[in-house]
């Protein structure tokens, strides 16, 4: 039983979504959205653009105001929350303005001065790998480690809840692993976390449970081996496939048992044939002396059942088009 599912068992949630709804005039952002967010664990909200993900975190925080539906965050109303509320959540923006001129140890106590509790400066510096730049000025900071300020800017008031908007967007992988493993010593120490990513193997790796949202409703919950489990009958066959080599792409996808899509210059072929529909298609290539780069043979990953979720921009698609 992982850390949140025993949280679970003794622990109130904290976070309670009931029915919330938000709309600017005429578009429902948000419509009647449910969910909890349980003691210690890491909860990812995913959606395409303009699915409501900004909106719900910004209602959860208490910058946004909600049309309907009952929300609880740590068990305050976040719209009506005093201090108190604030004094208990980290937050990590998208985008967030730093003094130029400050160092970041200069940075990290002034914000830090805003919290009743206070982690120590040097400990949050490691925590985000900025250690031994505490005296560096932030404007000759590179744009991946001002995002680690960012970061480390959410954990000095050491919060029971951290939301992540997008924590790694410009990192490099190296970057992005080490912000991994700091989720994952904060999840040791019992912080709850809320991210949002479009970093599919980010979620893989980080997220206990998902919320897959789309048009402000919810389209599947679960965790993401869940997610995964109604495609585990499926095997994914992918290779690079040059659109228009001759007249007979149309023959081949219908010759294929499963569901075929061909994407930006890959096709993709969902199967529950895979020994078949893998024979018809290196046969097809053979037959005109064509090589099939890149060609892999696996099972569905969670940005696959992502894409089978949502939608995507599929510019030929066999049994009809993707819905966006």
């Amino acid at each position: 039983m992982g850390v949140a599912s025993l949280a679970q068992v003794s622990e109130s949630p904290s976070v309670i979504v009931d029915g919330l709804c938000r709309s600017y005039g005429s578009v429902k952002a948000v419509d009647d959205l449910s969910f909890r967010v349980w003691p210690g664990e890491v909860f990812a909200l995913l959606g395409p653009n303009g699915a409501g993900k900004s909106t719900t975190v910004e209602i959860l925080e208490g910058h946004r105001s909600r049309d309907a539906g009952e929300v609880r965050v740590l068990g305050h109303d976040p719209a009506r929350a005093s201090s108190a509320f604030r004094d208990r959540i980290g937050i990590v923006l998208q985008e967030v303005g730093i003094e130029r001129e400050l160092t970041v140890c200069e940075i990290l106590r002034h914000y830090g001065a805003c919290y009743s509790r206070r982690r120590p400066v040097d400990e949050v510096l490691e925590l985000v790998g900025l250690t031994g730049l505490g005296n560096q000025r932030t404007h000759r900071l590179s744009g991946g480690q001002k995002r680690r300020v960012d970061l480390a800017l959410s954990l000095i008031g050491d919060p029971d809840l951290l939301f992540l908007d997008e924590p790694t967007t410009g990192f490099d992988p190296s970057a992005r692993r080490q912000a991994w493993e700091m989720v994952d010593r904060l999840r040791s120490l019992g912080a709850t976390v809320v991210l949002t990513s479009h970093y599919m193997d980010e979620v893989q790796a980080l997220a206990d449970r998902v919320l897959v949202i789309a048009g402000g409703r919810t389209v599947a919950e679960g965790t993401p081996d869940e997610l995964r489990g109604a495609m585990d009958a499926e095997t994914v066959v992918r290779t690079r496939f040059p659109i228009g080599a001759d007249g007979t792409v149309d023959e081949l996808l219908g010759s294929l048992s499963g569901r075929a899509t061909v994407r930006d210059g890959w096709l993709e072929v969902r199967t529950k044939e895979a020994t078949a529909d893998l024979h018809r298609l290196t046969g097809w290539a053979a037959g005109r002396g064509m090589e099939l780069e890149g060609l892999e043979v696996a099972r569905p990953t969670l940005e696959d059942v992502y894409l089978d979720l949502v939608g995507g921009d599929a510019t030929t698609v066999r049994g009809g088009p993707i819905d966006a």
